[in-house]
């Protein structure tokens, strides 16, 4: 029996017009207030970024309703952001991979907890955070002023995922001690070692007494692979990439367009629990 769902957004929950589908809006809504369900947003953004989002759930600031957010990096409360659970880099390592980023002129973008700073900033990622009513700190020089400041994850920003592959797979002695992942076709991304969104699931699952085959975990993209890899029920949807298929029990026939996220709330939480 499901009693906790992890989702991601992007691709995911949101549409293309990053918004959530009638059908998706019901079948949660259900899955909540009549089945008791846990339904928790799984992003790689921040947990003050997405609240528009959890506005349209009817979760902002409402206690007893949880986000993960920075791919795991923090896991809190909607109710006044109290964390549960916080995983930083190490501010060395964190230095370093702004520092290489720097150097191959990419733009990087360094997360603390209520803030994004960006190095090598360009227009293509300013219109992309446009899209979410967000304006990051445009920076210069290093990153010795967050040296008292905990930053939880590093990003490489280009929409080309095989240039972004090559980079990860020329850093592999500076990413030791460090999880890489990717996301939206153009994020190379960097947390704590170990850290993930499958990290994120379990520490909320144990935070609420939740055994990990009562969790659901549904999305699309690499930085989703930790959490479907330990939820109970992995859920890829249709639009994900075949490796992400393939780490997953289940596929949707619908897309992130149609409703693929109810898709999977109808399957796993209704129908087997009238089967039951």
């Amino acid at each position: 029996m499901i009693k906790l769902i992890a989702c991601d957004l992007d691709e995911t929950l949101l549409n293309d017009d990053k918004k959530i589908c009638e059908r998706n809006l019901k079948a949660i809504r259900k899955a909540r207030e009549e089945y008791g369900v846990k339904f928790v947003i799984a992003s790689g953004r921040s947990c003050t970024r997405i609240k528009p989002i959890l506005e349209t759930l009817g979760m902002l600031h409402q206690p007893n309703e949880y986000i993960i957010g920075f791919n795991g990096g923090m896991v809190c409360e909607c109710k006044d952001y109290k964390r549960l659970a916080f995983h930083a880099l190490p501010f060395a390592k964190a230095k370093e991979l702004v520092a290489y980023g720097k150097s191959i002129g990419i733009c990087v973008e360094v997360f603390t907890e209520h803030h994004v700073y960006s190095f090598n900033m360009n227009d293509d990622e300013r219109e992309n955070l446009k899209k979410y009513d967000f304006i990051a700190d445009e920076c210069e020089g290093d990153i010795d002023f967050l040296k008292d400041t905990a930053i939880i994850k590093v990003l490489f920003v280009k929409p080309d995922m095989d240039y972004l592959k090559q980079v990860a797979d020329g850093m592999k002695e500076l990413t030791q001690g460090v999880y890489v992942s990717f996301s939206s076709g153009r994020y190379l991304e960097f947390n704590r070692e170990g850290v993930n969104k499958g990290l994120g699931l379990s520490d909320l699952a144990g935070s609420l007494g939740i055994a990990m085959e009562e969790t659901m975990a549904i999305g699309d993209n690499y930085n989703d692979v930790g959490m479907l890899k330990v939820a109970g029920t992995s859920v890829a949807m249709v639009n994900a990439h075949d490796d992400i298929k393939a780490v997953s029990s289940y596929v949707t026939q619908a897309n992130h367009n149609d409703g693929g996220v109810a898709e999977a709330i109808e399957r796993f939480v209704f129908t087997e629990r009238k089967a039951v």
